[in-house]
């Protein structure tokens, strides 16, 4: 199987990510931060460090700023409805993803006012009329790092500059950056970063993070056992226990630092190059064929490894069925992102989303452009 389907989840992992997983479920996969004995501590330890690598990776200062979660959903939800209140205005835009939509329309239902604005055909923001956007009671801009549709990368360190400048949170979901695209939560202004463990990060499923700044004060998500303050029915107000209720995911963690090592040996910048040729690659292959429609820019300049294309005649959903018949995963449809097809007209029918990662090679792309001409030419 020729795996092109990376920005829905990362895959192949790395060989040590594998091998932590199942070191940490036979040898010190117990509760951590509940016990005293080796096991427990062992699991601490395995956190505490997986919380650290985090940090150096985007630039945060403190570990204990960082949270985990099941996936960048759940951050998204915890940041989302943790700031944003009855009264209050928030901006965000139609290129976002279901996991910003969604909350922000279940807000938009209980008071909240919601701006969405606009994007161009290749999905970037006019940030004239995000400052336009503006109002005495904004609380916050919502915004992703990377369209995991169109591939577009936003200029977040400008938009930041913008939220700082109006007393404004700026929160950012990195599902399709964090990882390949270097994050710096202070350079960028960033005060809530959501990001997903099973993506770029190279991690497992049921993975995830948010990085709260210092100082942003969310509303709880889940209450619950945290192994402090046991002796009070009171939640925890401090961070990460106070959004860390239960038994945490340790043999996932494991796996997840292991791949975030994975990044820093090989270099983001280094993963990212590796992305960009062969994102490069893929669009001047499709370039040459008159029957496919590229949707997005046709560069790689201020884009990452997702390319939303659509064949003359073909519907998409009988595209990504053929191409399975051929060995290559790819998807199909709307990518839980809907307002953004009403910008570049597929509304009815979406688009063929290749999604390309750091283990995808240029022979992948030259099967998947030979099926693509065979699957024309036979329909």
């Amino acid at each position: 199987m020729i795996y092109l389907d990376n920005a829905a989840t990362s895959f192949p992992k790395p060989n040590e990510v594998y091998d932590e997983i199942l070191n940490c479920m036979k040898n010190y996969a117990a509760n951590p931060g509940r016990s005293s004995h080796d096991m427990s501590i062992q699991a601490s330890l395995k956190i505490a460090e997986t919380r650290q690598e985090l940090s150096s990776l985007f630039n945060i200062d403190n570990p204990f700023d960082v949270i985990f979660t099941c996936n960048a959903t759940e951050s998204l939800n915890i940041g989302i409805k943790g700031i944003i209140k009855k009264g209050d205005h928030v901006i965000s835009t139609e290129i976002e993803h279901n996991s910003v939509l969604r909350p922000l329309n279940y807000l938009k239902n209980q008071g909240v006012e919601v701006t969405l604005i606009k994007v161009d055909e290749y999905g970037f923001i006019d940030r004239k009329e995000l400052k336009n956007s503006i109002k005495i009671n904004t609380k916050a801009i919502i915004i992703n790092h990377a369209s995991n549709v169109l591939g577009t990368i936003q200029n977040i360190e400008e938009i930041g500059l913008i939220a700082k400048k109006n007393g404004l949170i700026f929160m950012v979901d990195a599902s399709q950056s964090a990882g390949i695209i270097p994050i710096d939560v202070d350079k960028d202004n960033i005060d809530l970063l959501a990001f997903p463990g099973h993506k770029g990060l190279l991690g497992p499923q049921g993975t995830g993070g948010l990085f709260i700044r210092d100082g942003v004060n969310l509303d709880n998500f889940i209450d619950g056992g945290t192994g402090s303050n046991s002796s009070s029915m009171e939640q925890p107000d401090f961070l990460p226990d106070k959004f860390e209720s239960g038994t945490l995911n340790t043999p996932g963690i494991a796996g997840l630092n292991e791949g975030i090592k994975f990044i820093r040996r090989i270099g983001i910048e280094n993963i990212y190059k590796h992305e960009e040729h062969l994102t490069e690659y893929l669009l001047s292959e499709l370039k040459k064929l008159s029957f496919i429609k590229i949707y997005g820019l046709n560069s790689t300049e201020n884009r990452c490894a997702v390319v939303s294309i659509n064949i003359d005649g073909i519907d998409s959903t009988k595209v990504g069925y053929l191409l399975n018949k051929n060995d290559i995963a790819i998807r199909t449809g709307y990518h839980c992102a809907p307002l953004i097809h009403n910008v570049i007209g597929t509304e009815k029918y979406g688009t063929v989303r290749i999604s390309l990662g750091y283990f995808n090679t240029t022979k992948d792309i030259e099967t998947f452009i030979s099926v693509i001409k065979d699957i024309y030419n036979n329909n």
